[in-house]
């Protein structure tokens, strides 16, 4: 599945094309580049639309990869994070950013209250309800978010491969961290190029930490799963480097890793 195959989900809930059999759920909020022609490109170039900025290149065929790897339900949600960003609380300036790292958002500008409301009631809600359901249909819920960032940000290189990101809760991020090497050459790092401080941690905050599921953010460089067969390969290691973390902690169920 290459980056230019994927199509925007018709709905965020996306566990039905999984028996949801495991306790894993995935949850991709940045899976779609999708603006809808109500909101005319944003005021955005075309490249812009289909820029980082825009979504998660890869991320999406790697959480349904991972889905199939891990018999789990997945999430993803079907707007541009421009348009809205599904791991933000409405509160967040950053859920409908007027600017995005090196690019301005025009469409974003000065939103009115019944505005923002509009978008927030469109896709926060139903996302946030779909991510629920998700959680509901199975026991001991270990919740595992999934991104990829740009090599470069702000014209700096980014020498992280593969992010291992947590807020308060540290157990699934710790026991991934802790057998790492067993699972990647990649060069692994503790909530980079992210962490809580940039507010990524929402969706773990709002339906697992508060509730005491386990969880993770992964984080993957998005020139390593830029091609179908790369997506393929990182989802198979990550759903087993997952398996051998879960395995090693006191939890109930029984995680296994489908070939």
């Amino acid at each position: 599945m290459s980056q230019a195959n994927i199509h925007l989900p018709k709905d965020h809930d996306q566990a039905g094309k999984a028996t949801g059999a495991s306790s894993v759920v995935l949850v991709c909020e940045h899976a779609s580049y999708h603006i809808p022609a109500v909101f005319d490109g944003l005021g955005l170039s075309q490249a812009d639309r289909k820029s980082h900025a825009a979504w998660d290149p890869g991320a999406l065929a790697v959480a349904q990869h991972m889905a199939h790897h891990l018999n789990a339900g997945l999430v993803a949600a079907r707007v541009s994070r421009l348009v809205y960003d599904c791991n933000r609380p409405p509160s967040s300036a950053d859920a409908m950013p007027a600017r995005s790292e090196v690019i301005d958002v025009p469409g974003n500008r000065n939103l009115s209250p019944s505005s923002r409301q509009a978008r927030i009631d469109a896709y926060c809600h139903p996302f946030r309800d779909a991510v629920r359901r998700a959680i509901q249909r199975v026991s001991d819920p270990i919740i595992v978010t999934v991104h990829s960032f740009t090599p470069v940000y702000y014209g700096k290189p980014r020498v992280v491969e593969i992010g291992i990101l947590h807020d308060s809760d540290t157990r699934l991020a710790d026991a991934m961290l802790n057998i790492a090497p067993a699972h990647t050459a990649c060069k692994v790092e503790r909530n980079q190029p992210y962490g809580p401080e940039d507010g990524v941690t929402h969706t773990l905050k709002e339906h697992a930490i508060s509730a005491g599921y386990l969880n993770v953010m992964l984080e993957i460089r998005n020139d390593l799963i830029s091609t179908a067969r790369q997506q393929k390969a990182v989802a198979a290691m990550l759903s087993k480097w997952l398996v051998e973390a879960v395995s090693q902690m006191p939890v109930p169920g029984d995680l296994r890793c489908r070939a």
